[in-house]
């Protein structure tokens, strides 16, 4: 594997004229070194250029990014990804656009960050890509954002805690979007409906099967999901509250499946590992509410006269690239809640809290995290060739991303809870 440190750019920001790309752009801008050679990405010269003179009422002292006009044909972004060491990917929706985008990081050595949550998608580009990128030491990382970095991270920083304090593997973890404040973007509303006519349901079915993303077989369940919670969306769990289905779940247990079975499977996390993921509500009817309009909304979709419709609104009424303002989301908060269960033949097996809370906007967040991911790949040389390349996971990059991302205000926190008699 060739080094890319003599490349023209230490990351290139494909995508940057977008909602996120912007935000991203903005953290880059105030948050990483001066001395960091980048670039923004895109179709139009005088978007790039806007977003350029944009960024200097940020940071005016600072040397501005250079302009990389390119399509998104496969040739374009061969010679893009040739130029610089990490490619931060905001061009969704993703199994419309960025697929080659993939493939030019993975033929080329090039890291590469993204922020989709399109489980099908990044099913697909593991069966593509991800032998190649592993030979030529690419790091992939799809789905380092809102989805599903939170989940991963949780995930391993309670695994990580139950081997290092008590020495045990873990059970059980679930956990809970404890509270979330945010409206949709443009682009997220675009994805939702488009991803349905790019795939058929054999794919979804295919992608969403429980460990497809896992380059191992994962561990059956030994313990069932309870009868009510499969027909009504409904569980409780002490320190957890009242729960019901959650929207993301799906794309954050594939991540999380897919980390412990490249982290060494029942080496890693435990032989026994289940992951769930769930959203909180105020009582069982809200859960059921909840979860009825999920599913209903989901076989809705797949009606091709109501997609378009929907389709037809979000591309009126809130086109991609559009959000909320940075001004209107500064008082958000995200916060997920997870609890851990270790693998104990005990009546009172230990257990184990953590936390995740970020104050201010999701996608602001998704931004940043793309920004502080690329620093580790870029700082830590000794991570890096442990990694290899592949196609990976946001946990893969561990205690060097966590210390990274609480240094820009995200709170991760876990603690052991005290024994039970």
């Amino acid at each position: 594997m060739a080094s890319t440190r003599s490349r023209k750019y230490d990351l290139i920001l494909l995508g940057a004229t977008g909602y996120t790309g912007k935000l991203c752009a903005e953290h880059i801008t105030t948050s990483l070194p001066t001395h960091l050679k980048w670039a923004l990405a895109g179709r139009s010269l005088e978007r790039l250029s806007a977003t350029v003179e944009e960024l200097k009422s940020y940071n005016s002292e600072r040397v501005q990014p250079d302009v990389e006009v390119t399509t998104l044909s496969l040739d374009h972004l061969r010679s893009l990804a040739q130029k610089t060491r990490i490619i931060l990917n905001t061009v969704g929706p993703y199994h419309k656009y960025s697929s080659p985008v993939v493939q030019a990081c993975a033929e080329n050595g090039t890291h590469y960050l993204d922020v989709t949550g399109e489980t099908p998608w990044v099913y697909e580009m593991i069966q593509k890509h991800h032998d190649a990128a592993k030979a030529s030491g690419a790091i992939i990382i799809p789905e380092i954002g809102l989805e599903s970095a939170p989940s991963d991270l949780l995930a391993w920083t309670l695994a990580i805690l139950f081997k290092e304090e008590l020495s045990l593997d873990t059970k059980e973890v679930v956990t809970s979007v404890h509270k979330i404040d945010s409206q949709p973007s443009g682009g997220t509303l675009a994805t939702a409906t488009g991803i349905l006519e790019h795939y058929s349901l054999a794919e979804f079915a295919r992608s969403s099967a429980p460990w497809a993303l896992s380059p191992i077989t994962g561990p059956k369940s030994s313990r069932a999901v309870p009868l009510a919670t499969r027909l009504l969306g409904v569980r409780k769990l002490q320190h957890l509250g009242t729960l019901t289905t959650s929207i993301t779940a799906g794309p954050n247990v594939a991540i999380v499946q897919r980390s412990w079975g490249l982290l060494g499977g029942p080496k890693s996390y435990g032989p026994n590992f289940q992951y769930h993921e769930y959203m909180r509500v105020k009582n069982s009817l809200a859960g059921f509410i909840i979860h009825a309009a999920i599913c209903l909304g989901f076989v809705a979709m797949i009606i091709p006269p109501v997609r378009w419709l929907i389709q037809w609104a979000a591309h009126n009424f809130y086109a991609p690239g559009q959000g909320a303002s940075k001004d209107t989301t500064a008082a958000d908060t995200v916060e997920l809640r997870a609890i851990a269960e270790a693998d104990q033949d005990v009546p009172n097996p230990r257990m184990a809290m953590a936390k995740f809370r970020y104050d201010g906007g999701i996608y602001y967040l998704t931004g940043l995290f793309l920004a502080e991911a690329a620093m580790v790949l870029l700082n830590d040389d000794d991570l890096t060739a442990k990694l290899g390349g592949g196609i990976l996971t946001p946990a893969m990059l561990g205690q060097p991303f966590v210390d990274r991302l609480r240094n820009v205000g995200v709170i991760l926190e876990s603690r052991i809870m005290p024994e039970q008699q």
